[in-house]
This record gives structure tokens, C-alpha cells and sequence, in this order.
């Protein structure tokens, strides 16, 4: 079983996930965008062994520890998509756009594409190419239990801004309607900023996808 914790971090409470496999108490950070020393005393809390940090895509509050943990940890940052090279190398840049405090830089140890498939212990998570938020967003699925980390794809009763360097609405609501709604409506997603929900209720009720 995948078992999961969300920790809002910054200022712009982004939901942090860190999750883990019941069976080996191996665990993976979900987008840490900030609060390294938080992120770890959780995982000294549940008593896990981190074995990789996952990116959905480059902006800041989504990345922002990831290279004070890996400083920490040693472990692989896996994601996000290449496209989104470009933000991931313009940390210092994001640093000043969004007025947070200086972050380590870092380069992800492999990209991820469509189709791919990422492990945490043994849980498996596939990987759908998102973009339109951003290039090289990706979406990580766990069949198994009907549940999926969109970033900043789709929220509750909203979607992505596209109004950044290479976002594109359109590319953007065609991601969420042909990559995502056809998973199936039961499948539960926690997105970037604020609460839960599932893609059927985001189908029938998000005024963007009508």
C-alpha cells in the first residue's frame, strides 16, 4: 500500500506530499517546495527511509528544498519533464520573481516522459505528460489505489495559470481532458494548492473544463 502525508509549505501553501510503501518504509518527497528541516523531522517521525525526491514541474514553491535535501540525504530527484529545464535553471531568478529566501540549485537525475513509471519501495507510480502550466509537467498515478499528484494541472473548482514563460491554456485544458478526466472519475488527486478531490466531481463542476 501507498500510504501518504500532505504538508503544505511556503507561503503559497504548497502541498507537499511525502509518501511511502507499507511494505519497506521506503518513502518519496513530492514536489518540496520548502521547510527542508519540517520535511525531515516528518520522515524521522514516521520512521522512513527517503529514497528519492519527485518533481511534477520546475517553479519554486514546488522545488524549492530539493537541493538543501539532497545536500542531506544524498537521494535521486527524479522529474520533472525536460522541458522544464529552463525554470529549474533559473532558481535565482524564481527566487526574485517570487520574493522567497535564497535556495541551493540542483539538476534532476533523470526526466521523466509519458509512459514512464517511478517506484517507491514497491509501489509504482506511472507518469502522463501534463503540459500547458508548464512544458515539461507531468502527472504521477498510483492505479492501484485510484489516486493522483497533478501539481499545478488541476485543482478543486480550478485549473493551472498558463500565463508564464511557455504556458498555454489551451495546451493546458486539452491536457486535463484527454490525459487525465479519461483515467476515470473515481480517482482521487491532490493537487498543488489547496484541498482534495476527484476528477469526476472536476469533470461535472470545474467552470474551467465545460
Amino acid at each position: 500500500m501507498l500510504n501518504r502525508i500532505t504538508l503544505p509549505v511556503t507561503p503559497f501553501a504548497q502541498n507537499c506530499s511525502l509518501v511511502w510503501c507499507s511494505d519497506t518504509n521506503q518513502a518519496a518527497l513530492i514536489d518540496p517546495g520548502g521547510e527542508t528541516e519540517r520535511l525531515l523531522a516528518a520522515i524521522a517521525e514516521h520512521g522512513l527511509t527517503l529514497e528519492s525526491i519527485l518533481l511534477t514541474h520546475g517553479h519554486l514553491d514546488h522545488v524549492g528544498a530539493t537541493g538543501e535535501l539532497v545536500a542531506n540525504t544524498g537521494v535521486p530527484i527524479i522529474g520533472p519533464g525536460k522541458d522544464d529545464a529552463f525554470w529549474i535553471e533559473a532558481l535565482d531568478q524564481q527566487v526574485q520573481m517570487f520574493g522567497f529566501d535564497p535556495v541551493s540549485g540542483f539538476t534532476p537525475d533523470r526526466w521523466l516522459n509519458q509512459g514512464d513509471t517511478v517506484t517507491v519501495g514497491n509501489e509504482q507510480l506511472d507518469v502522463y505528460h501534463c503540459p500547458g502550466h508548464t512544458p515539461g509537467h507531468v502527472v504521477l498515478v498510483h492505479e492501484a489505489q485510484r489516486l493522483a499528484f497533478v501539481g499545478d494541472v488541476l485543482f478543486n473548482g480550478g485549473v493551472g495559470r498558463s500565463d508564464f514563460p511557455r504556458g498555454d491554456h489551451a495546451t493546458l485544458i486539452n491536457a486535463i481532458l484527454t490525459t487525465l478526466l479519461p483515467l476515470g472519475d473515481d480517482i482521487t488527486f491532490v493537487p498543488g494548492h489547496g484541498p482534495e478531490s476527484t476528477f469526476g466531481h472536476e469533470r461535472q463542476h470545474n467552470p474551467y473544463l465545460r
